[in-house]
């Protein structure tokens, strides 16, 4: 049988480490060789002996800041030997390695899969002192090991080395260690220009030394963010 559909770059990557890496910029593929943290939803395909169990947002305490705040990671626990592919929607997926000391801000729509060596927590954004479609809580990841976050097209990250703006609906992870505060756009001369989805007249702003990655596209504002899940196949099964 002969297709382009069978050329190299669509067969499977091979690795003699296990743990994550980019199967393409759309896909996640993981040589599980133990345990690792999931988005529920997010698989596509497995291969190999490897258990699924859903954990809600990942304990009791999360679970109840997540009812309470919106936000949060609906997440699955897969355990044993296989590999294993993720996606959330064709939606771009980026590798990021965590040191210790290091601390990641993230919107919970974005988190797709992460080392279970990795901690996180809801917190809430320092400087917001009105509500929003946004949302005022985050996830922040420390730790050290990998997470995979997703956007929606190619990002941006921009160095916050001068005061910086972005709309709250297109910032997808910033440095934890960066002040943030909110302003309203009318002030900076803006109008009705940012957030024309959201009805959102303001901006978010970052100060300090560190980084904001921010994607070419507004999240729509969905009550309970954090709740949205990727559908599709025995994914979204396994998060039933």
């Amino acid at each position: 049988m002969r297709s382009a559909l069978f050329s190299a770059e669509n067969l499977e990557k091979e690795s003699a480490q296990p743990g994550m890496r980019l199967q393409n910029s759309k896909m996640l593929k993981i040589e599980l060789n133990g345990e690792c943290m999931a988005r529920v939803g997010a698989m596509v395909a497995y291969q190999g002996q490897v258990q699924f169990q859903a954990l809600g947002s990942g304990g009791i305490g999360k679970f109840l800041k997540q009812k309470l705040t919106g936000e949060g990671v609906p997440l699955m626990k897969m355990t044993g030997r296989g590999d294993v592919f993720l996606a959330d929607l064709a939606s771009d997926v980026h590798l990021i390695d965590l040191e210790p000391g290091d601390a990641l801000s993230i919107n919970g729509s974005s988190v797709l899969a992460f080392d279970s060596t990795l901690q996180y927590d809801i917190r809430m954004v320092q400087g917001m002192g009105m509500l929003s479609a946004a949302g005022l809580f985050n996830c922040v990841f420390t730790g050290q090991g990998r997470i995979a976050v997703t956007t929606k097209g190619t990002p941006v990250v921009l160095n916050v080395d001068q005061p910086t703006f972005v709309d709250p609906q297109a910032a997808v992870c910033w440095s934890a260690n960066l002040q943030t505060g909110y302003h309203r756009a009318e002030q900076m001369g803006l109008g009705t220009l940012l957030g024309r989805r959201t009805g959102e007249a303001f901006t978010m702003s970052f100060a300090g030394q560190g980084f904001v990655v921010v994607q070419p596209s507004e999240e729509p504002p969905v009550q309970g963010s954090g709740q949205q899940q990727s559908s599709g196949g025995l994914g979204g099964l396994l998060g039933g």
